[in-house]
């Protein structure tokens, strides 16, 4: 019983986690859209928050590991949360340097030009609100769901890359500027890679199979 509720308490610092993190990434990729430079700095400014709730989670998940040596379904749950809240952590990271790319957009001079980020940010969101989801409700089959994802990520990240070059061979004078978006587009990319690293991580949770080799993910 004692167990169950040690658990049932990381999962909820998980969770928190997750909402927080994701709300970064939005607000980071919004700031890009807008050229909000104000909130490209609370995604910035929010960051430590982030990185004192990964060290507390992961602190907690050694306590129980010591305090109640786990066995079986229970020891595979609070090894799959560390791997979750190193990956959701990192998710964080990667939404600082897109707001860092917002907060440098917005103090150039907007060029005519004009790239879908929207779309690739909606497919991200996807696989993050279905990560959670997968999380809080053990889903496996949802977690797969988010996998299958991945590659229409890396197709669009391969779209993006190739229309901002070429707008900088029509406006060569202005490649610092659009250069920004090549790395908001490729940060994009890797959160997804993350988010497709977490839902393998739920599987093995759910399942207790290792899957991540057959999709080639670099852990």
């Amino acid at each position: 019983m004692r167990m169950r509720k040690e658990i049932e308490k990381l999962k909820r610092s998980l969770l928190a986690l997750s909402a927080q993190v994701e709300d970064s990434v939005l607000k980071a990729v919004r700031a890009v859209e807008e050229r909000n430079e104000v909130l490209a700095r609370e995604v910035i400014d929010n960051d430590p928050v982030i990185d004192q709730k990964e060290v507390d989670l992961e602190e907690e998940c050694l306590k129980v590991l010591a305090l109640h040596q786990p066995v079986a379904i229970d020891l595979r749950y609070i090894v799959a949360i560390l791997k979750i809240n190193n990956d959701l952590e990192r998710i964080g990271d990667l939404a600082v340097n897109i707001a860092e790319r917002a907060a440098s957009l917005a103090k150039d001079e907007k060029l005519d030009v004009s790239f879908d980020i929207t779309a690739m940010t909606g497919e991200v969101e996807t696989m993050l609100k279905k990560c959670l989801n997968a999380l809080m409700e053990l889903d496996a089959k949802l977690a797969h769901e988010v996998i299958d994802l991945d590659d229409k990520v890396d197709g669009m990240n391969r779209e993006m890359i190739a229309s901002v070059l070429a707008a900088i061979k029509n406006h060569p004078e202005r490649s610092d500027y659009l250069i920004r978006f090549i790395s908001v587009s490729r940060n994009l990319e890797r959160i997804a890679d993350l988010a497709t690293n977490i839902a393998e991580d739920i599987i093995y949770m759910v399942e207790g199979e290792i899957i991540r080799h057959r999709h080639g993910e670099e852990r």
